[in-house]
């Protein structure tokens, strides 16, 4: 049975189909967790996420090489800083004005979580398509924004009290990795695996904290959540890599998705004590939405791009 390469085939399908599986055994059989507390069973499938997000991170921080150097080094850092300052930009804008309800069911967490973080797979394989190796390396630089620190960064902007300690401590084990990955390959080598691998293993622990239930009622604005991501940032890279004149400015549209382990910042904010549970259980189904919605989106609107880019070349 191909099972890996079926939900491969799936938007963000490491992520949201352990988490979608995790709510579905919460759904059916939540006493399951009752039965089997204290075991490796309920540490592995109900309350292991943290750790092993935090696995997550330092394999991330492994990968990122900051000896990348010119012009890929600054398209990284370009998009990475667009994408960011963008998502961070409206969720704080929306938390001002709107306060922790948010607009459209959206709380600030969900909207800074899910705009601010981008697919750095899809991202690289639309770089690759369109672009050249220096778009591609900058894959690289856009890894900083895997993870929960600018999310809490912003909701420290937004109002919300976050504890220094609390954005040092999410930041460190990114840190660490990368100091690790780039003093020895080796250990960046060892570690890369991790990147894919740890994914279903956190994601389905977080699915158990959800109900069925919750993922329906979050549908409609989680669509809503996918579209402004794609719109928001996806043109926002764009314009900025035009007036740069970079050689491919559609490339910078690649970076208007939602990253699959987005879906785990809100869990993670929430252990941190930042917002409740019941604000990171329903950001936590429309982040996964969004997942979905920007696979799908992003892709049409970098090949609009292009074309149009293409068009104008040969008019000129």
């Amino acid at each position: 049975m191909k099972i890996l390469q079926a939900v491969k085939k799936c938007p963000g399908g490491l992520m949201i189909v352990p988490l979608l599986l995790g709510a579905l055994v919460n759904t059916c059989a939540p006493q399951l967790w009752v039965v089997f507390k204290g075991t490796f069973t309920t540490y592995l499938w109900k309350t292991g996420a943290m750790p092993l997000l935090a696995a997550f991170l330092f394999c991330n921080g492994t990968t990122i090489d900051v000896k990348q150097a010119g012009t890929t080094l600054t398209k990284g850092i370009v998009l990475t800083a667009v994408k960011v300052l963008v998502g961070m930009g409206i969720g704080v804008a929306v938390s001002y004005t709107f306060g922790e309800a948010g607009i459209f069911g959206l709380a600030p967490i969900a909207i800074i979580a899910a705009i601010a973080n981008s697919n750095g797979g899809l991202y690289a394989a639309l770089a690759g398509e369109y672009g050249d190796a220096t778009d591609v390396g900058a894959v690289s630089v856009l890894s900083i924004n895997d993870g929960p620190f600018f999310t809490l960064l912003a909701l420290g902007a937004a109002g919300y009290k976050v504890p220094i300690e609390v954005l040092i401590g999410c930041v460190i084990p990114i840190i660490v990795g990368c100091i690790l990955g780039n003093l020895d390959p080796d250990i960046k080598k060892f570690c890369e695996p991790g990147t894919s691998l740890l994914i279903p293993f956190f994601a389905f622990p977080l699915g158990a904290g959800l109900t069925l239930t919750s993922i329906v009622k979050a549908g409609p604005s989680g669509i809503i959540l996918g579209v402004a991501s794609t719109v928001f940032t996806g043109f926002a890279g764009y314009f900025v890599y035009k007036l740069m004149h970079y050689k491919h400015p559609e490339v910078g549209a690649a970076i208007g998705t939602t990253a699959g382990n987005a879906a785990s910042t809100p869990a993670a904010v929430a252990a941190a004590g930042v917002i409740s549970t019941v604000v990171s259980d329903t950001a936590t189904v429309q982040i996964s939405a969004a997942i979905i919605v920007t696979a799908i989106l992003c892709p049409l609107l970098v090949t609009m791009l292009h074309k149009k880019e293409v068009a104008t070349s040969n008019n000129q």
